[in-house]
């Protein structure tokens, strides 16, 4: 049997709260946490049932009872405790966004593959059994040549004016707020289930509340990928009724596949003969990546935290050099923090912007991002 993996906690809200449930359905153990002040930390460690606290993130990172880092502090602090945990050596999950500069955000991927140190971002929606089964079903040309890949991630948490968070502080939060927060995880399910990626877009950004600071409540994207398919994305935290509203439908040449993930556990395939509403139950479930992670008899859905129990199962095996397929890794956050500089650059110049490839001045990628990227895939 492997050993038995010891994870410290930096940070103590909701993701923190998620991060411990996930560690301890692993068959792990939750052993330290740091939040922002001593007290936040005693009323963390009391809420989720961790009995060690450390009195700061280097002291709990360098700690000799910690084998694994969880950094699921505000966004601005990603980019430095992460990169302590690699000069620690110690496996690292970070949330996203990695960090919130490309720059922090290559330096990141490049001190892990010259450490040899693994890497998990929780890119948690490629977790849910139906979308392993679309994953499937479009590899193996079920679909045909892919067309038109739409759809949304809407929230309403954020759509009273009065309603604040660390998020909407650029400062803390970063310069991207909606999209940086939710419209990556719609990118990367994208390109993970079609097994495209997005090379041009132009994008929109939107204040409704601009009083309540300078990053914005929703975005607009329009894109072409490197397949030659065109898609369209908006990303909102002031739609009433949405509470964590994924949607996608991805069109091909021969069958669509919608899904959305307030209703996880069903995805529609229509083509022109028949609509099919199929359940992510094992029985209908033909990918064995698919099968792996539905438990469960049809009817029963798989929710996030299940989602998220499945992506760090998959995270710990990996850090106990096991062989496991689709872990998002440090990576994936580059290409989400590559794509969001993407968004942020066109919806100030107004123009298209390219998001892979050196091309001119207004691109979003440097050729340092396109070497360490390319160095990371290879290895």
């Amino acid at each position: 049997m492997q050993p038995r993996l010891r994870a410290g906690i930096l940070g103590g809200g909701f993701m923190a709260e998620v991060h411990a449930r996930a560690i301890r359905a692993a068959g792990s153990e939750v052993v330290l946490i740091a939040s922002s002040s001593p007290d936040s930390s005693a009323r963390a460690a009391a809420r989720l049932g961790i009995h060690g606290i450390a009195p700061n993130a280097r002291a709990l990172i360098e700690s000799d009872a910690v084998d694994v880092i969880h950094v699921c502090t505000p966004n601005a602090f990603h980019s430095e405790q992460a990169g302590l945990a690699l000069l620690a050596g110690k496996p690292v999950v970070c949330e996203k966004p990695l960090a919130t500069r490309v720059s922090d955000a290559e330096d990141l991927v490049s001190r892990a593959r010259i450490s040899v140190t693994p890497t998990a971002v929780p890119f948690i929606y490629r977790y849910y059994p139906a979308v392993r089964e679309i994953r499937s079903r479009i590899s193996h040309g079920s679909a045909g040549e892919m067309h038109l890949l739409h759809g949304s991630y809407l929230q309403d948490w954020l759509a009273l004016p009065t309603t604040t968070n660390w998020r909407v502080d650029e400062k803390v939060g970063g310069s991207s707020r909606a999209f940086a927060d939710i419209g990556v995880h719609w990118c990367d399910l994208m390109e993970f289930v079609t097994g495209h990626r997005i090379t041009r877009l132009v994008s929109a950004l939107s204040r409704s509340h601009p009083e309540r600071g300078s990053t914005e409540d929703a975005a607009s994207i329009l894109f072409e990928t490197d397949r030659g398919a065109s898609g369209t994305l908006i990303a909102s935290q002031i739609t009433h009724g949405r509470k964590n509203r994924l949607h996608f439908s991805f069109d091909g040449e021969l069958e669509s596949y919608r899904w959305n993930q307030e209703h996880p556990g069903k995805f529609t395939a229509s083509n022109q003969s028949s609509e099919s509403t199929i359940y992510s139950g094992s029985a209908e479930l033909s990918a064995l990546s698919s099968q792996r992670l539905a438990h469960l008899p049809a009817g029963h859905p798989k929710g996030y935290q299940d989602a998220f129990n499945a992506f760090t199962a998959d995270a710990y095996a990996s850090f106990q050099d096991q062989n496991v397929d689709g872990l998002p890794t440090f990576v994936d956050g580059l290409r989400a923090a590559i794509i969001t500089d993407a968004v942020l650059t066109s919806a100030q110049s107004g123009r298209w912007v390219d998001v892979v490839g050196p091309t001119d001045g207004t691109t979003a990628v440097t050729n340092n991002s396109l070497s360490v990227l390319d160095a990371a895939l290879t290895q």
